[in-house]
């Protein structure tokens, strides 16, 4: 069976070596274009894109003058609590949506509204019902993931095989019992795993609310420095924002691995 038949998928190591040599490529380039002494002998100018070097050179005065790590943990802080928010909410109303499918019936033109909302619409409205402060920030994210966090839930549940649901009900288990023993235990893995994924999302809108009335805050960083034309700041802060994601991905994937090692995922 070869690599390039229709999903068959190349063995670890190999994906892992493939994935290199793309990112490895992509800085290749990226240093090519932006090679030269001058402005005029570059490929690109620095003004719309500097090179490796002049943003890995910014770094300190990112980190020193302009407050990079109170920033890190202003985002980390308002996605923890809002997407965390969203999931206290949303899974358990999704549990129960998608074991009493009259409430799946019954909220559905909700969930169907609010997941196909222009994210950048709830800016507005969480102005008008929370102020700028932290608040908004944290609701605006809350207001945005639920949705989702409900319908993956639902899904979660619906998706657990029919026979164990027949196989409880044959051995007497009560409605709570397969609830609980039955559809949310087979269901949790996919559960998490719809979690770990929204959570990224979850990373990138909150870049929006941090443009309103934010003293810190990556998505505060890249607007101001965008105002100040600081090309290199604005290419490190994705990096780094492309960096924390990897990592707690990674981190989420670990947990994930150790709780569910039955479910083991090959990335």
């Amino acid at each position: 069976m070869s690599y390039w038949d229709l999903r068959v998928p190349p063995p670890g190591q190999t994906g892992k070596l493939l994935g290199a040599l793309t990112l490895a490529a992509v800085i290749g380039f990226w240093w090519f274009a932006t090679n030269g002494d001058t402005p005029e002998s570059r490929l690109i100018s620095p003004v719309i894109l500097p090179s490796p070097a002049e943003v890995l050179k910014s770094f300190p005065a990112l980190w020193n003058e302009r407050g990079l790590l109170a920033s890190i943990f202003a985002t980390l802080r308002r996605v923890l609590i809002g997407f965390g928010l969203a999931a206290i909410i949303g899974v358990p109303l999704g549990i129960l949506a998608g074991a009493w499918r009259v409430f799946d019936s019954a909220s559905a033109p909700l969930a169907l509204f609010g997941r196909n909302v222009p994210v950048a619409a709830l800016i507005p409205l969480t102005i008008l019902w929370f102020g700028i402060e932290e608040t908004q920030k944290v609701m605006f994210l809350f207001i945005a993931c639920v949705p989702f966090v409900f319908s993956d839930s639902v899904r979660s549940i619906i998706s657990v095989p029919e026979r164990y649901f027949e196989t409880a009900q044959t051995l007497g288990a009560n409605s709570w019992q397969i609830v609980t023993k039955v559809l949310v235990a087979l269901a949790l893995p996919d559960i998490y795993k719809s979690l770990r994924s929204l959570f990224g999302m979850a990373f990138g809108y909150i870049m929006l609310a941090e443009l309103i009335n934010a003293e810190h805050g990556l998505g505060y960083l890249l607007s101001t420095s965008q105002r100040r034309g600081m090309s290199d700041h604005i290419i490190l802060i994705l990096v780094i924002i492309g960096l924390i994601a990897f990592c707690i991905d990674r981190f989420l994937l670990f947990m994930q691995r150790g709780l569910f090692p039955h479910r083991t995922e090959a990335d």
